[in-house]
């Protein structure tokens, strides 16, 4: 595909030219604030969305691309937008569907910014969100913590519900954000790639009490089945014994950390009875004729008989609660196809993501933290809405840049990452050398 870049504007040595290193660097800034910002979703429009159009106007003209491994990804995503234009046309004089579809159609825009960023000098730029991001979740824990305790004498200030909330309005999304900065801590302790373990280990601990005090039954579960994935995973790739004596003890040692933390959690009253409430396999709100499966089944009943669906959140509107999952919200939201699409989405990032940890490259490392967090949002989807959730487009933008870094890496003859994009990293000056 051809570059975005204003013609002219990016030279061949412009990265001699201090105005051009500067404009680089601003860019890069913008771009960590624009992900750590994520974690701001006490409304609808958040300090991320306020940032995300000059953060992509700046990007397009440095230069973006979309190259061909990841075009798949951009097909599919504008045959589901489709699909939900399509069911909305009968409802445009509804306020409510037609602001919905816009807001989707944005987060659509920024998981295809995403993933054309991340193409090109993938492993730094991935490295810098990810870094932002788990910033944004220590952040996010250390108040969602302070909210819970109620230190602030601020009544339901990051906390709801009497569960921890963080910067989100919902404990739920609140527990599932912070599984990717879990999961790329573990990945640094576990590898020994990081810098600063003593830190990296008190960041994670940070993370999994906020996971704990978000009391949601789907983070609890999704992080342990991410992190399964991503210790597996490393597991199963490295060639060293005695790294993988190291994944074992750490992984052991944090599985003990983690009892005891949770066991001194549990001694307080108001822990232990949330706990026991929240971990029932269900809740008083599932159940029953009107509750959630009981919606979820007479809704099923109705979409056989409507291949266009119901329109974008009609099924709010006929039920007076959400689906509660995806899965079936998007074939409530876009009928036949849209439903069907939406499948195909989750179906090939799962091929792609699975393949980028089974085949060795420059960029499995990064797929091993990034794809089982994403995993676990598809399996939550099945209980929880997903569609409206920022971060879950940047990481699905993520694995697709991944996988469309390592095709050309594999058809260049598996040299090193930097040749096959054909440039330099980022201010690096002609014929350096990496640090």
């Amino acid at each position: 595909m051809a570059s975005t870049a204003v013609p002219g504007f990016v030279l061949p040595y412009a990265d001699r030219v201090p105005l051009i290193r500067v404009i680089h660097g601003f860019a890069r800034a913008l771009f960590a604030a624009f992900v750590f910002f994520a974690c701001f979703a006490f409304s609808e429009t958040s300090p991320y969305d306020v940032i995300a159009i000059p953060t992509i106007l700046l990007w397009a003209c440095l230069g973006i691309r979309l190259h061909r491994g990841a075009v798949p990804l951009v097909l599919l995503l504008l045959l589901y937008l489709g699909a939900i234009v399509v069911g909305l046309l009968p409802f445009l004089d509804e306020e409510f569907p037609v602001t919905w579809t816009i807001q989707l159609v944005y987060l659509s825009v920024t998981c295809v910014f995403f993933v054309m960023f991340f193409s090109d000098d993938t492993r730094a730029r991935v490295e810098l969100a990810l870094k932002a991001y788990t910033a944004s979740c220590v952040f996010s824990a250390v108040l969602g913590i302070v909210g819970y305790l109620q230190w602030l004498g601020i009544e339901d200030l990051f906390y709801k519900y009497d569960r921890a909330s963080g910067t989100f309005q919902d404990p739920n999304v609140f527990g599932s954000f912070l599984t990717l900065g879990a999961l790329y801590l573990m990945h640094g302790l576990i590898t020994a790639t990081s810098r600063r373990p003593v830190l990296s280990l008190a960041g994670l601990l940070i993370i999994l009490v906020g996971i704990f005090l978000s009391f949601s039954r789907g983070s609890w579960g999704g992080t342990v089945v991410a992190a399964l994935l991503m210790i597996g995973s490393v597991y199963a790739s490295c060639g060293s014994a005695r790294l993988r004596r190291r994944i074992v003890l750490l992984s052991l040692a944090t599985l003990a950390l983690g009892a005891v933390a949770m066991a001194a959690l549990l001694s307080v009253d108001s822990v232990q009875k949330m706990f026991a409430t929240r971990a029932a396999v269900s809740q008083d709100y599932d159940e029953g004729e009107t509750g959630r499966f009981g919606n979820q089944l007479r809704g099923m009943e109705m979409l056989l008989e409507r291949p266009l669906g119901m329109g974008p959140m009609h099924w709010r509107l006929t039920f007076g609660l959400e689906p509660h999952n995806s899965y079936i919200g998007s074939f409530a939201n876009g009928g036949w196809l849209g439903g069907a699409v939406f499948l195909a989405i989750v179906a090939a990032t799962g091929f792609v993501g699975f393949r980028l940890l089974a085949r060795a490259s420059p960029f499995r490392a990064h797929a091993q933290v990034i794809w089982p967090a994403l995993l676990m949002f598809f399996l939550q989807a099945l209980q929880i809405d997903i569609e409206k959730w920022r971060h879950v487009y940047m990481m699905l933008g993520m694995v697709w840049a991944l996988e469309a870094a390592r095709r050309r890496w594999a058809a260049a003859g598996a040299r090193e990452p930097d040749e096959v994009m054909g440039r330099r990293p980022e201010g690096m000056p002609a014929g350096g050398a990496r640090s």
